[in-house]
């Protein structure tokens, strides 16, 4: 993941195909000729770092306003919300300008750092559910909710299982009874995993499943209930009116809002719309392994001032990681 990032960034190389092998050329039937230098143009990084090299690191803001420009530019086209951009290049220019390099501090390290640093702040701290959990009164009720087709579902499983592998106690309610097959598919998942699952009929009132749920959370003293819903857009005014019934009734400790990295900016665009109509308290991000550009991981936390929570690497049930910066750092930062 992060792949075009990372190229765009000059931090990673694209992989280029096997040339087909050819019979090798004995060594006196090579005849060398000179070829002439191909010069490329320097990516914005490397400009920077030719400046700290020439300015012995004292650096005026003029010094680097057009390679900053240039960040932005690639940021934006790898789908990071502008004021995300802004921020990320606010945090460069702050540490680049009038700065004295370190003895032996090499101008690769620390134009690298400054932008790693710069992404470090827009990323946030990420949220300890595990920890949550345990210091707070069970049962921990959270509700998942969201768009349609942004792998909600399947993401409570996976929480379910992750938070099974911490010793906790998993009870898990199909809140979804409009969409066709949604009871089922969580079925299934609980069924593999173990976990109890609270259900109803098609097309049944979520507000009483979600209470049923509850209600045996507290009888057989469950440490978590996660309760899945209907997918739906923020200006859809029955559906949201339903949500708010539901959290009412089911009154949730936690609400996290469940999209996924591929939508790029749009995830973020409507996570902050759902945050101004339902106030959530963490985001999910589903499909981060195929997702390219990163632009929503690295937007959607510093866009809507709530934490990430999680991100979704992959198909398996291990593949839902607890977001800590690292993680996104490491793969745009890491060698390939």
């Amino acid at each position: 993941m992060f792949e075009g990032l990372k190229y765009k960034l000059g931090l990673g190389k694209k992989k280029n195909p096997i040339p087909e092998t050819e019979a090798p050329v004995p060594a006196a039937d090579i005849i060398s000729s000179p070829q002439p230098e191909v010069k490329k143009a320097p990516g914005f990084l490397n400009k920077i770092k030719t400046l700290v090299v020439e300015h012995e690191f004292v650096l005026s803001e003029k010094d680097i306003e057009e390679s900053l420009f240039e960040l932005q530019m690639v940021l934006l086209e790898s789908d990071v919300a502008y004021p995300v951009a802004e921020a990320i290049t606010e945090h460069m220019k702050k540490e680049l300008v009038g700065t004295h390099r370190k003895l032996r501090e090499s101008a690769d390290d620390v134009v690298t750092n400054a932008l790693r640093h710069a992404i470090e702040e827009v990323l946030g701290e990420g949220f300890d559910l595990v920890s949550y959990v345990r210091t707070h009164d069970r049962p921990v009720k959270i509700l998942f909710t969201g768009v349609n087709g942004t792998g909600k579902t399947t993401s409570v499983a996976k929480i379910a299982h992750y938070l099974q592998s911490q010793g906790l106690s998993v009870v898990v309610g199909a809140g979804d009874t409009f969409r066709a097959g949604a009871i089922e598919q969580i079925r299934v998942h609980c069924d593999r995993l173990g976990i109890k699952l609270i259900a109803h009929q098609e097309g049944a009132d979520p507000s009483a499943v979600l209470y049923d749920t509850v209600e045996y959370a507290k009888a057989h003293k469950t440490d978590v209930v996660l309760a899945d819903s209907a997918g739906r857009f923020h200006n859809r005014v029955n559906l949201m009116n339903q949500l708010e019934k539901i959290k009412r009734v089911m009154k949730p400790n936690l609400v996290f809002y469940v999209d996924e990295a591929v939508a790029g900016n749009d995830a973020v665009i409507r996570a902050e719309e759902f945050e101004k109509t339902v106030s959530t308290d963490g985001v999910i991000l589903t499909k981060v392994d195929m997702d390219p550009k990163g632009g929503a991981a690295i937007s959607i936390a510093y866009t809507i001032g709530k934490p990430l929570v999680f991100l979704g690497v992959g198909q398996g049930y291990d593949d839902m990681k607890p977001f800590t910066p690292s993680l996104i750092i490491d793969e745009i930062f890491g060698d390939d």
